[in-house]
């Protein structure tokens, strides 16, 4: 595995970039603003290679952008109703950051911190680690977290992610990349077909908190346990699709069981034969179609993307989770240790 260093400028201090090339010549870039995923360049069925993940022109628009694209949010991804959760008889407080309740973490949350990082040409990882302070955005706990990828010659990018603390508090990990298997710069997703092992998702208010409800997708427009067009049925008036202006919600993974890895999704673009194969030990997967990526700093390819011109599948815990008895426990204690995994595997076919 060749891994390639550079550096960039910004506010926050140094950027470190890593360009992982397999044996194939296909890259993954990866940078510490965030352990972030700026570019994931594969080949399409005619071994023609283009980057077919959504990213920015300089390295320092990553910070603090509204879509978080390609970041590791944190300590806690998603949303908490309301900026409040209650444990162990305590009430905690964090930042409100969209609308009325507290996404990714707040507005200084790990999406928008340089990690440390370190590259093993070796084994084809490159390591990222972030220590929150007790009271980080007002999280209890130091928390110390921890971001490993590694790439392969079949084009397989895994993503360990861990955190270990010295007090409870509640924690929530995944990554936001948005994929348009067509290239980044290719224009609306509707076209794309999406596979989800999932047979029900999450229904939420107009806010998008959870009502806590596990709906089933049986005979409504978030039902892809067969394969469709995301475009489909994307405008229809269904009341998940209208509160997040097309698909923003939370899906549960099928025959989840704690540590073991599950395919999740499948995303697939006819024309450029690219597919993507998501898998993940997490309970639940967020996806979101780019509903407002339009305004989002200058892309690499020197101009803004317009929304849905890609589609994030994030693998995690339900969102709100520290306020709903019945979803997945968020909490972790000192000795425990926060451990999950996502793949992200490109094929032609």
């Amino acid at each position: 595995m060749k891994i390639e260093k550079t550096t960039a400028p910004s506010k926050l201090g140094e950027i470190t970039l890593y360009k992982l090339t397999n044996a194939t010549g296909a890259s993954v870039t990866l940078s510490s603003l965030g352990a972030g995923i700026v570019a994931v360049e594969v080949p399409d069925k005619n071994g023609k290679i283009d980057d077919v993940c959504i990213g920015y022109k300089n390295p320092a628009d990553y910070i603090d952008d509204g879509p978080c694209a390609g970041k590791v949010p944190g300590r806690y991804a998603n949303r908490i109703a309301k900026g409040h959760f209650t444990l162990d008889g305590k009430e905690y407080t964090l930042a409100i950051n969209n609308g009325p309740n507290a996404l990714h973490g707040g507005p200084t949350g790990f999406m928008n911190h340089i990690w440390n990082s370190s590259a093993d040409e070796a084994t084809g990882q490159v390591t990222f680690t972030l220590d929150s302070p007790d009271g980080d955005e007002g999280y209890p706990g130091n928390l110390k977290a921890k971001a490993t990828y590694t790439w392969s010659d079949d084009c397989k990018l895994t993503l360990k992610l861990e955190a270990e603390t010295d007090a409870p508090t509640v924690v929530n990990l995944t990554n936001h990349a948005y994929w348009n298997l067509e290239g980044h710069n290719a224009g609306s997703i509707f076209d794309h077909e999406m596979w989800l092992g999932a047979s029900r998702y999450l229904p939420t208010d107009d806010t998008l908190i959870p009502t806590g409800e596990l709906a089933p997708v049986e005979g409504t427009p978030m039902d892809f346990t067969t394969a469709k067009k995301i475009g489909r049925d994307i405008k229809q008036d269904f009341p998940a699709l209208v509160y997040g202006k097309g698909y923003d919600n939370c899906w549960v993974v099928d025959g989840y069981e704690k540590g073991q890895l599950k395919h999740v999704a499948t995303l697939c673009s006819e024309p450029s034969g690219r597919v993507l194969e998501v898998s993940t030990t997490q309970p639940a997967a967020q996806v979101y179609t780019g509903n407002w990526l339009a305004g989002s700093p200058e892309n690499k390819a020197g101009r803004s993307y317009e929304d849905y011109d890609g589609v994030a599948i994030e693998c995690q815990n339900f969102p709100d989770a520290p306020n709903h008895q019945n979803f997945p426990n968020p909490v972790l204690r000192p000795g425990e240790k926060f451990e999950e995994t996502i793949e992200f595997s490109f094929k032609t076919k």
